[in-house]
């Protein structure tokens, strides 16, 4: 093979090379971040919120629960089988799983509008905090946003007294009594360590 023979073959292979280097690197800048691991300062965030009593007048921010044992609970959407599951079993078991909200605040999170959360906390009595994240946002930064689509990705998060968080639960099984168990004990465990 002479030496433009050579050059030939090696510009074809790198041409080849190119466009799947170029879909590999915007897979890679399209993939969700793997949000913060256990230790790490929860990033704040400040969104628009709503409770069973309706539209918050103040954005949902994460430092203002500074001191409390604080649940981000990212779900896919409001009104969906697994999403109510989820919240019914947060609400029948909140005593249990929460202590009945002392020092423990729980805030579900999901592209949902705050109207949309309000009323779906209202209808179904759910004692916990809604925060509406339509930009996706807050669950960009918890690795939470999904590469396409309108859903967040069924994450959980216990952040402790101090703000770093002290539990993650990718992929949060609402079906699962031990999740349901595990997250129990990690918002126990995350309350003694802030006292």
């Amino acid at each position: 093979m002479n030496r433009i023979s050579r050059r030939l073959a090696a510009a074809i292979v790198l041409t080849a090379l190119v466009p799947t280097l170029a879909a590999a690197q915007a897979e890679q800048a399209a993939a969700p971040s793997a949000g913060p691991a256990v230790g790490d300062l929860a990033p704040d965030f400040a969104v628009p919120g709503a409770t069973r009593e309706g539209v918050k007048s103040t954005p949902v921010k994460l430092s203002d629960f500074r001191g409390k044992t604080v649940v981000l609970a990212f779900f896919p959407a409001a009104r969906t089988s697994g999403c109510t599951v989820q919240m019914q079993t947060y609400r029948d078991r909140y005593d249990e799983l929460f202590d009945g909200g002392k020092n423990v605040v729980v805030i579900g999170i999901s592209a949902d509008a705050d109207t949309t959360l309000a009323s779906w906390a209202k209808e179904s009595n759910f004692p916990m905090t809604f925060a509406s994240d339509t930009a996706q946002q807050v669950g960009a930064l918890y690795g939470s946003k999904r590469p396409t689509g309108k859903y967040l990705a069924r994450n959980l998060y216990v952040v402790g007294p101090d703000g770093r968080v002290t539990h993650r639960m990718n992929a949060f099984n609402v079906m699962s009594q031990d999740a349901y168990a595990e997250l129990g004990k990690a918002v126990k465990g995350a309350a003694h360590a802030g006292h």
